[in-house]
């Protein structure tokens, strides 16, 4: 397996169906951040908050199961331990799965708030 390709295109589909993972075990307010103008950190930027330390780690499995089907595995996860904000880095993108808290405590959605934004549908609520 390697990390994800540096193809914009298909980085951008990766870091969109993470977002749709996310959502299937019913993650919210889950937004994809083109980060590709604002850093060189990565590409994208994939936000989703889980309700419980059981639903972080559900999102964080689907994910990254999700994606090693589509022969992606993260270059490192870090957060598994707390489970409060785990990050999936893939290199080109990178997962933050959050707790409610975590999130507004940190706020990457106003910290990298010009960075254009896709809302993954089905995901609820207002990042």
């Amino acid at each position: 397996m390697t990390p994800a390709p540096s193809d914009p295109a298909s980085t951008h589909e990766l870091a969109l169906e993470a977002g749709r993972l996310a959502v299937e075990k019913k993650a919210r307010d889950v937004v994809v951040l083109d980060m590709r103008e604002l850093t060189a950190m990565c590409d994208y930027f994939v936000l989703a908050t889980a309700d419980s330390e059981p639903q972080v780690k559900a999102v964080v499995e689907s994910v990254e199961k999700g994606l090693t089907g589509r022969d992606q595995k993260p270059w490192h996860i870090e957060g598994m331990e707390g489970k409060r904000w785990v990050i999936l880095d893939y290199v080109d993108f990178v997962v933050h799965v959050f707790n409610p808290e975590t999130r507004d405590t940190y706020v990457l959605d106003r910290l990298w708030g010009d960075a254009p934004r896709e809302v993954i549908e089905g995901g609820t609520g207002n990042p």
